[in-house]
């Protein structure tokens, strides 16, 4: 049974072509028809979501399996009652899987000691989210041409990662699996918003435009205010100033680099309009391709393939 936990975990190659699979099949017909069957997959979302739940919801219906979505403030947990407590109850309710997003940092790999069902971790605090990088490294991987994904196909590749670090599951997970690929990360914040101590395999830097100059890959992350205490940063005004991704500072990367966000955007903060709507944007293809790479990542932990 296999558990999807940390991006490190993944079997990546197989993922990338299965999700791709999946793409094709359904820009041919995007409502494929599938034998619906009683299987259950819980959707235990502690926190707010949109882009990973809708995904995964669909990823649910796809598979002809039925998504039952329970959010903290609608459950027992405001009762008091524990993670461990709650998939306990979930799988004995006889749940085929359970896709968690929780505010605290290893939280899925507590549920995985309990469960009998896989677990996904849809974020967990500020530690992983491995199927946002798996779709963010999808995406790159079909703007590159779809190279043999068991080789270092990123090498010789800049990506610029910018915005709050320290808080970001997201740059963690990418983080490896961009590495794995052969990417040269660079990871760029405010002195306050970088990590304690430096993640492994990455430039760290708080000079935007060092990041940003020849970059291939731009990558935008939003100020995660509701992590963050007093006084990690002096104003939005001047984090504008020096870290917003505009068109004046893309300039500085490499003329056909693309740019991404794994969202929710806060225009006019991280990034400006004209570059998040512009040709060298990635963001809605993103978006779009969260869905495949769902429906691949339930398939795999569901033992499918």
């Amino acid at each position: 049974m296999p558990h999807i936990v940390t991006a490190a975990e993944l079997p990546v190659a197989e993922l990338l072509i299965r999700a791709e699979q999946w793409r094709t099949r359904l820009q041919a017909n995007p409502a494929p028809p599938v034998q619906p069957r009683a299987a259950l997959i819980a959707l235990l979302f502690y926190e707010p979501s949109t882009r990973t739940r809708a995904a995964f919801e669909q990823a649910c219906v796809l598979l002809g399996c039925h998504p039952l979505v329970i959010t903290a403030e609608a459950s027992s947990i405001v009762k008091g009652e524990s993670l461990q407590d709650t998939v306990r109850t979930l799988c004995a309710q006889g749940v085929r899987g359970i896709v968690i997003r929780h505010p605290q940092a290893g939280a899925p790999v507590a549920a995985v000691q309990v469960a009998d069902a896989p677990i996904l971790n849809a974020g967990d605090g500020a530690h992983e989210h491995p199927t946002q990088a798996l779709l963010d490294l999808y995406t790159l991987w079909r703007r590159y041409g779809m190279p043999d994904p068991t080789t270092r196909w990123l090498a010789g590749r800049k990506v610029a990662i910018v915005g709050d670090i320290r808080h970001s599951r997201v740059a963690r997970s990418n983080l490896t699996l961009l590495t794995q690929a052969g990417a040269e990360v660079w990871l760029c914040a405010p002195p306050t918003l970088l990590p304690d101590a430096p993640l492994p395999h990455a430039t760290h830097t708080h000079d935007t435009d060092a990041a940003i100059r020849d970059a291939d890959v731009v990558m935008a992350l939003r100020l995660q205010t509701e992590r963050m205490a007093q006084g990690l940063l002096p104003s939005l005004n001047a984090y504008r100033r020096d870290y917003q991704i505009n068109a004046e500072r893309l300039r500085l990367a490499k003329p056909d680099c693309v740019v991404m966000h794994p969202g929710p955007i806060q225009r006019g903060v991280e990034i400006d309009d004209a570059v998040a709507d512009g040709a060298q944007s990635l963001i809605l293809e993103q978006v779009r391709n969260g869905v495949s790479v769902r429906v691949a990542a339930l398939e795999y932990a569901l033992g499918e393939w």
